[in-house]
């Protein structure tokens, strides 16, 4: 990110000035410092102008550095796509950040999880997808009954396909930013 372009534009300053008065801030002089003793770097910019963009920056920074550690993990995790990286460098928030890596972050073992471990994906797309246009939802579900795996009764199968679609709507980054 280049954060001299993106801080000259949010705070309409030039580009020049804003490069001094990042270089300042990462020399360690304070704000009332270079307000009163370095005008002539930073084009008369007073205190107030300089915390907004002092905050602004660190922000910026922070959020560059979430983006990387954000796309690494998704890549280390094999799950990265061109769409998604591109998604990713175009957030210009925390928040997006978190949202677009919620479905890849490690979770704790939820009840969604536990489904998936019971086999009950399948369905669970079968009802996301809602094609089917006859039958009974139990009909449906009976192919997925496996008391072994802990799954009893159609209705259980359909109870754990309803928790894997509740994960899976609450992760995507589409519908939390509604």
């Amino acid at each position: 990110m280049d954060f001299v372009k993106t801080l000259s534009q949010e705070f309409k300053l030039k580009n020049e000035h804003v490069a001094n008065i990042i270089s300042l801030i990462d020399d360690g002089n304070t704000i009332p410092f270079i307000a009163r003793y370095r005008k002539e770097m930073t084009g008369a910019v007073d205190d107030q102008v300089l915390r907004e963009l002092s905050d602004r920056l660190t922000y910026l920074r922070n959020l560059d550095k979430r983006k990387s550690e954000v796309a690494a993990s998704i890549t280390e995790q094999g799950k990265m796509t061109p769409g998604l990286l591109k998604e990713l460098d175009d957030a210009l928030t925390l928040a997006v950040v978190e949202d677009l890596y919620r479905p890849y972050k490690q979770k704790r073992k939820t009840r969604a999880s536990i489904a998936i471990e019971r086999g009950l994906q399948p369905l669970a797309d079968i009802i996301l997808e809602q094609e089917l246009k006859s039958g009974c939802a139990e009909d449906v579900a009976a192919p997925y009954v496996d008391e072994e795996n802990g799954v009893a009764t159609p209705a259980d199968a359909i109870a754990g396909a309803c928790d894997i679609i509740a994960e899976t709507v609450s992760d995507d980054a589409a519908v939390r930013a509604v």
